[in-house]
C-alpha cells in the first residue's frame, strides 16, 4: 500500500444479484439510490467491475479465496467453499486482526474454518450440499422452481426482507459495541441478500415507483433474443420468461428497483452507525454484489450468463485517501477483494498468495491500466458446456468449449447486440483474447475436471434419478426457514 495510506478499518458491504446500471450513480433514470450516490460520490466508482462467476456459491468462493474458481475447485451451487482454500480471512485472522462476517455467506457451514473470528446470522447452502440439479449438465430438463419468479411478484414482505432488516441491525451493534475496541484495524464484512429474488418490495420502497410507467427490458422481442447455441439450450433449462406475462414483467422491475431502494436504506442505517461510533474517519467502505440479474432483458431472468447485466457488478470504494467522485474504467473483479482487503488494513501479504491474479483496487484507481484483463467462467446450473469471458479494453469475448466464441465492442455496443466474431476483420482481435483467455487456463481441460467433479458428486449423492427425485428449491431460505422443494 503506499504511504499516503496508512492501515485503516475495512467495512465490506456486498449485496446479492445487484445488476450494475441500476443505480442512479451509473445514470439510471428511475431507480432511487440515495446512499450508494453519495457513497459513490465521496469515493470511487468502478464502471468495468465483474464477478468471476454469474452464480453465487462460485462467485463467493472466488470472493473469499482470492482465486478464479477452476484454482479454488468450487464450481457450482452444490460445491460450496468449505475452508480449506484459505482466503483473505485467514490471513488478517493470522495477523491479529478481528474478521466478522454478518449475513449471507453461501458456505458450507460455521462448522468450517471460513476465515471469521465470528459469523454472525449466516446464511449457507441448504442442508450442507446446496443445488444439486444444477450438477446435472447434459440432458437437462426444465427447472421446476423457475415458475416461482414470475408467481413471488410484487408488494410485501418475504423472508428475505425480514433477514435484511436482521443484517442491518446486527452490522450497527456490531459498530456501536466493537468498532471501537479493537487493537488492530478489523474487516466486517456484511453481506444483504436483496435484491436476490423472491422479487417482493416492501411496500414503501415498491410504491417510489410506477409499474405504468416502467420501461419493458430491452432486447425483449422475440426477435432481438439471442440464437447462439448456448443460449437456445440455456433457456429451456432456465425457462423463467415462460411464466412472464407483460403485467408481471412490470410488477417484476418494479419490484426489482423497489427491492434495491430498500437494500440502500439498509446500507445507510449501517453507515449511520458507522458514523454515530465515530468510525467513518477510521474506515475504507467497499460496496459489490456477487454478480447481476438479467431481469427480463434478452428474455433472461436471473444471472448464469455472461451479459453485462449478469457478469458485470456494482463495485464503489470509499473513505480515508480515496479519490472522491472518480470513474475508473479499468476491468476488475472480486479477486482483487483479497489484495485490497489486506492493504487497507495493514496486512502482509502471504508467500503462498504470491501468484494469486487480483491487484489492489488502491493501485487500479492510482492509474488507468489498458492491458488488464477481467475474466469470468462459469460450469454451472443451465450450462450445456463451460463458457469463459475475457474483458479486455473495449472488447469482450466469450468462449464457449465445442460451440462457437463471441465478440462484443463494448465501446460501440454497449448493449452486445452484434456478435463480431464471425467478421473476418476482427480475427486479430478474437485471436488475442483467445490467447489472453489460454494464459489463464486451458478451456477445455478445466471443462473435463469440472464435469469429472460434478459427477462424483452426483454419484456421491444417489445419482441423477435420485437427485432429481429430491427435487429443486429455487434459492436458499434464509436462517431459521426450511427450503420448499418443487419437484
Amino acid at each position: 500500500m503506499p504511504e499516503k495510506r496508512p492501515p485503516k478499518n475495512m467495512l465490506f458491504i456486498m449485496s446479492d444479484e445487484h445488476n450494475a446500471d441500476f443505480m442512479g450513480c451509473a445514470g439510471h433514470s428511475q431507480v432511487q439510490t440515495p446512499t450508494l450516490d453519495r457513497l459513490a460520490a465521496r469515493g470511487t466508482l468502478f464502471d468495468s467491475a465483474y464477478t468471476n462467476c454469474p452464480i453465487c456459491v462460485p462467485a463467493r468462493a472466488s470472493f473469499a479465496t482470492g482465486r478464479y474458481v477452476h484454482d479454488c475447485g468450487y464450481w457450482d451451487n452444490a460445491d460450496p467453499y468449505d475452508g480449506k482454500v484459505q482466503g483473505w480471512g485467514h490471513r488478517l485472522q493470522a495477523q491479529g486482526h478481528k474478521v466478522i462476517s454478518i449475513g449471507k455467506l453461501h458456505y458450507r457451514s460455521t462448522d468450517d474454518a471460513n476465515g471469521f473470528d465470528e459469523e454472525i446470522i449466516p446464511l449457507n447452502v441448504v442442508d450442507g450440499i446446496g443445488d444439486l440439479i444444477g450438477l446435472i449438465r447434459d440432458d437437462t430438463p426444465e427447472r421446476k422452481a423457475v415458475r416461482n419468479m414470475a408467481a413471488d411478484v410484487g408488494r410485501g414482505e418475504s423472508t428475505y426482507t425480514g433477514y435484511d432488516r436482521d443484517i442491518a441491525a446486527e452490522a450497527a451493534r456490531w459498530l456501536q459495541e466493537h468498532g471501537r475496541t479493537q487493537d488492530k484495524p478489523w474487516c466486517l464484512f456484511v453481506s444483504f441478500v436483496c435484491p436476490h429474488f423472491p422479487l417482493i418490495a416492501p411496500e414503501e420502497f415498491y410504491d417510489l415507483y410506477d409499474e405504468s410507467t416502467v420501461e419493458m427490458p430491452q432486447l425483449y422481442d422475440m426477435a432481438e433474443r439471442p440464437d447462439h447455441p448456448y443460449y437456445q439450450a440455456f433457456k429451456t433449462v432456465m425457462a423463467y420468461d415462460k411464466y412472464f406475462d407483460e403485467a408481471t414483467v412490470r410488477r417484476a422491475i418494479v419490484a426489482y428497483m423497489g427491492m434495491i431502494s430498500f437494500l440502500d436504506a439498509n446500507i445507510a442505517q449501517v453507515l449511520s452507525a458507522l458514523d454515530a461510533a465515530d468510525l467513518t474517519d477510521e474506515t475504507r467502505v467497499i460496496y459489490t454484489s456477487d454478480h447481476g440479474e438479467a431481469l427480463g432483458k434478452r428474455g433472461f431472468w436471473g444471472k448464469s450468463t455472461m451479459f453485462e447485466e449478469s457478469a458485470r457488478i456494482p463495485l464503489i470504494m470509499a473513505g480515508p485517501d480515496i479519490a472522491q467522485g472518480q470513474r475508473v474504467a479499468t476491468p476488475v473483479t472480486l479477486v482483487d477483494s483479497h489484495p485490497t482487503i489486506l492493504a487497507c488494513v495493514g496486512a502482509k501479504p502471504d508467500a503462498a498468495d504470491s501468484e494469486l491474479p487480483g491487484r489492489s483496487l488502491f493501485d487500479i484507481a492510482d492509474k488507468e491500466h489498458d492491458d488488464r484483463v477481467a475474466f469470468s467462467e462459469y460450469h454451472a446450473a443451465g450450462s450445456s458446456t463451460a463458457n469463459y469471458m475475457i474483458r479486455k479494453g473495449r472488447y469482450k469475448l466469450v468462449a464457449f468449449v465445442g460451440m462457437p466464441s463471441q465478440l462484443f465492442d463494448l465501446e460501440a455496443d454497449p448493449d452486445e447486440t452484434t456478435d463480431l466474431a464471425g467478421d473476418p476483420t476482427h480475427a486479430e482481435t478474437v485471436a488475442l483474447l483467445e490467447a489472453e483467455l489460454r494464459l489463464i487456463c486451458d478451456p477445455e481441460a478445466v471443462d473435463r475436471q469440472a464435469r469429472a467433479d460434478q459427477q462424483t458428486t452426483i454419484e456421491k449423492h444417489g445419482g441423477r434419478e435420485a437427485i432429481l427425485s429430491r427435487g429443486d428449491f429455487g434459492y436458499s431460505p434464509a436462517p431459521g426457514q426450511t427450503a420448499s422443494f418443487s419437484s
